[in-house]
């Protein structure tokens, strides 16, 4: 018989696509067609330990067919899960920060203060955290009179320390000042100062602290004055010395009010 003869004898008897996919649908994992046999061999299976009688092809889709529905539908069923945890987690932290953060317009002594120093203060559309290094020296509602310090150790400059300094005085300030019985804030910001005379910064997150000496930067004074006309809010800043003060010049490149009142004019 001629090689091309049996070609066409086998290529006779072999199964047509359809015939093959009616085929392989009838086939489980046990590599049997007959529904009884495989299912003796499933079972002879699971008394041996050999396998487990999982079949990796479903019995709704014998070709895997829909695999690639599936993977879709398990890939956003997954990202629609982290959503809703991501915005569930933002919401409850948000809630459990506002219930935990002290209202100085209600009430005004050191362990509310040095909560709101703690926890960070709700300031216009956002939250106003303070450095972790802080003291209360002062805050009675009998005196009227607060009064803490903080070291700034995340700053790289003055115009950075001045900057923020100033939003989280004002926020701390206007959040005491709220209250009836406190006229007064001072709000003193001190820094670590490097043997090179720059400022200090912590690092690995925070957890590294600055080791160079602390040094005075400014002071803010925020008071509260009553009358018929209303109430006025002040701020004045001091104990700016003339190197903070040079410096302060040299980075601030505006030649408005900013400078002139630094400068003394």
């Amino acid at each position: 018989m001629s090689k091309g003869s049996e070609i066409a004898r086998v290529q006779k008897g072999a199964l047509t696509a359809d015939e093959a996919e009616e085929l392989f649908s009838r086939v489980d994992h046990t590599g049997h067609t007959d529904e009884e046999r495989a299912r003796r061999q499933r079972a002879h299976r699971r008394e041996k330990g050999v396998s487990l009688d999982i079949d990796p092809l479903s019995e709704d889709d014998p070709s895997g067919s829909n695999v690639g529905k599936v993977i879709t539908k398990t890939a956003v069923t997954f990202v629609v899960v982290f959503l809703v945890a991501v915005v569930v987690g933002q919401v409850a932290f948000g809630l459990m920060r506002r219930a935990n953060t002290a209202n100085l317009a209600e009430e005004a002594n050191v362990r509310t203060v040095a909560s709101a120093l703690s926890g960070g203060v709700e300031w216009g559309n956002g939250f106003t955290q303070f450095p972790m290094d802080f003291t209360v020296q002062e805050a009675d509602e009998n005196t009227g009179r607060i009064e803490v310090s903080v070291v700034d150790t995340s700053s790289q400059n003055a115009l950075e320390c001045f900057a923020g300094s100033q939003v989280q005085a004002t926020a701390f300030a206007v959040n005491a000042l709220l209250n009836p019985n406190i006229n007064t804030v001072v709000y003193h910001v001190s820094v670590h100062v490097g043997a090179d005379g720059k400022m200090q910064q912590s690092s690995l997150f925070g957890f590294l602290k600055p080791v160079g000496d602390v040094s005075s930067f400014m002071t803010f004074v925020w008071t509260k004055t009553q009358s018929e006309a209303g109430v006025q809010f002040s701020c004045s800043i001091t104990g700016i010395d003339a190197t903070v003060q040079s410096e302060l010049r040299d980075q601030i490149t505006t030649s408005f009010t900013p400078v002139r009142i630094l400068s003394g004019e």
